[in-house]
């Protein structure tokens, strides 16, 4: 467990850390024989499925396609789920429903032709949480940095962005610590050594003629 998984609190958009949103993250990729427009139908009919029924204290999800990501399919192509929820309790109830009710046979015809996966968990530190970001920041805090100083250094360039900061809690999942996203790429400073992301939605649904990762109609 890491001794400072969740920062101090400071004022502004920094108050109150507790009290802001935990996402679940799950990176997933398809098996090689998958088509991509079969397997992207079922992880949507997922998100479907939890968003008509919904466990206390979820707030959505979404979902992004991602390649370049070394913890997801060894860089190549994959998916990031998020999903929101209020507090550490809503986990458990979110861990809870997604197998179970209404959610269970769309959560298992997602599963079954998925070739592996990983997954964190975050809380929103800086900003509104974005439901369709356009690129994703990951980074670490420069070792024997403060926190609060990073925190406050970051605040005027999620801000500028439009963006929203995530932090990794209980060092849990394969990513760096930190992930800004944001609708377009930031300029961060050189010393994060921030690797970019571009991302593509791919729930809510996909726009008419966008296609699916790997190829195939969505």
């Amino acid at each position: 467990m890491s001794a400072r998984a969740d920062a101090p609190a400071g004022s502004g958009a920094r108050a109150g850390p507790s009290a802001r949103p935990l996402a679940y993250v799950l990176w997933h990729w398809k098996r090689a024989e998958v088509p991509a427009a079969d397997y992207e139908a079922r992880q949507r009919a997922f998100h479907a499925a939890l968003a008509a029924s919904p466990p206390a204290g979820f707030l959505g999800s979404f979902s992004v396609g991602l390649s370049g990501a070394p913890w997801a399919a060894g860089g190549a192509e994959a998916y990031e789920d998020w999903y929101l929820v209020r507090d550490f309790a809503a986990l458990g109830l979110l861990n809870e429903a997604a197998v179970t009710a209404s959610r269970a046979a769309p959560h298992d015809a997602a599963a079954a032709v998925a070739g592996g996966g990983s997954a964190g968990l975050f809380r929103l530190r800086l900003g509104t949480e974005l439901r369709e970001p356009g690129h994703a920041h990951w980074f670490a805090k420069p070792a024997g940095e403060p926190y609060a100083g990073l925190l406050e250094e970051m605040e005027p360039l999620v801000a500028a962005a439009g963006g929203c900061l995530w932090m990794r809690q209980m060092t849990l999942g394969p990513a760096t610590e930190l992930c800004l996203h944001a609708p377009r790429r930031v300029e961060l400073p050189a010393r994060l050594q921030a690797r970019t992301l571009p991302l593509r939605a791919a729930w809510p649904a996909l726009p008419a003629g966008v296609r699916a990762i790997g190829g195939g109609a969505a």
